[in-house]
């Protein structure tokens, strides 16, 4: 019974000592708008710009920036 439970902590502690999965070269290409859950990542990332730039504050959908317009 030990040297099973031993054997199952050894796995669980193995594995939170894996690399990670992700290549910083690759998360570009996960950031990139088309992996996004929006139908069209594209329009609807324009739509967001037009709307903060007409309310006059950036930030105010989760986006960085100051209130200035400036990108």
């Amino acid at each position: 019974m030990k040297k099973i439970l031993m054997v199952q902590l050894l796995v669980l502690l193995s594995a939170c000592a894996v690399e990670p999965w992700v290549q910083p070269y690759e998360r570009a290409n996960l950031a990139d708008p088309i992996m996004s859950f929006s139908r069209d990542p594209i329009s609807s990332s324009y739509r967001k710009h037009v709307y903060e730039a007409r309310e006059g504050a950036r930030g105010g959908e989760g986006s960085q920036g100051g209130g200035c317009g400036c990108n």
